[in-house]
């Protein structure tokens, strides 16, 4: 199988895998919020707590994320498909577009996730075209109000409410 098959039959693959969607951000080393939408999120440990993600080698912001250290993950809720959209978008001004403002671990939070994690940068591994950032989680908020994003084959979904029934 020649290598752009097993590319393309690869994004089929993953593109049929159900996933949560995160923004993550951090700050750049001038002190400005920077922000990207990212699906590539995993929990890794208990002990201590450390959570993943993986950011292409061609985004503009990986400097950014590589030297600062720390990173806030944002748990997209189901009403934010449009803020979703705005921090995978290029050239545009992602911060003007939401509310937010920085935490006492100078991250810049997002306000209206279903949860937010804030993380110490533990070990960032080169891998392929990306690279994954390992992050030990310091701070951890969640608002149980709000329900989780969903995204496959290209669209947004959550789960149904009828899923959320107490036992």
């Amino acid at each position: 199988m020649l290598k752009e098959e097993k590319q393309r039959l690869f994004k089929e693959v993953m593109g049929n895998y159900p996933t949560g969607v995160t923004i993550i951000t951090t700050t750049s080393n001038d002190g400005n919020p920077v922000g990207l939408t990212v699906n590539s999120f995993a929990s890794v440990s208990l002990d201590p707590l450390m959570v993943l993600w993986c950011i292409d080698h061609k985004a503009s912001s990986i400097n950014d994320f590589i030297n600062a250290g720390k990173f806030a993950v944002h748990i997209l809720a189901g009403d934010q498909r449009e803020l979703c959209k705005t921090f995978a978008s290029k050239g545009v001004d992602r911060f003007g577009t939401c509310q937010w403002a920085f935490s006492s671990n100078r991250l810049p939070i997002i306000e209206g996730a279903f949860a937010v994690l804030q993380c110490q940068t533990f070990k960032t591994v080169e891998a392929g075209d990306h690279t994954i950032i390992i992050g030990e989680v310091i701070d951890i908020q969640i608002n149980n109000e709000k329900i989780p994003m969903l995204y496959h084959r290209r669209h947004f979904a959550t789960i149904p409410a009828e899923f959320y029934t107490t036992q």
